[in-house]
């Protein structure tokens, strides 16, 4: 009889890793903190479960997919589910330091945690508040009070 080797959980983390966020290519769901759970069963089936920023996100589709895509390579998977979960809610203080500095450096976004001052990140300066309202629910549009950078501003 020939035992079936499966992918360890550490295995899947970093299969779905390689995901992006389709709005932010070269950044992953997991360091955008989308990724709560893991589990695999005895004959291959994954369950994976994921928080969106909002749940009317226009992108949850494409990253189930990609996540689904990116599992099922792995070998000894047999199967995988995606999961969308209610709570617990995204916060940005999911976000990791690492997607923070990428944010920054690649698409000129700042991460705000509560009702803390936004910095430029482009030169650290204080940013000012444009509007509210961004190009989605989780984001807000501020100015750069110095070198008046336009700055996207994920926020819960």
């Amino acid at each position: 009889m020939k035992v079936k080797v499966l992918p360890s959980i550490q295995d899947i983390h970093t299969a779905i890793n390689t995901v992006s966020d389709p709005e932010y290519p070269e950044i992953s769901i997991v360091d955008l903190g989308f990724l709560e759970n893991v589990e695999i069963n005895e004959v291959g089936e994954v369950f994976i479960e994921l928080i969106p920023t909002f749940s009317g996100c226009p992108a949850l589709e494409t990253i189930a997919q990609d996540v689904r895509e990116a599992t099922e390579q792995l070998p000894g998977v047999h199967a995988v589910e995606v999961t969308w979960l209610n709570s617990p809610v995204w916060s940005v203080k999911r976000v990791t330091e690492k997607a923070k500095k990428d944010l920054a450096e690649k698409f000129t976004v700042a991460v705000q945690i509560q009702n803390k001052k936004v910095e430029c990140p482009r030169c650290q300066s204080e940013t000012n508040i444009k509007s509210h309202f961004g190009p989605s629910r989780c984001r807000s549009i501020h100015v750069c009070s110095k070198c008046h950078e336009v700055v996207e501003t994920l926020r819960d």
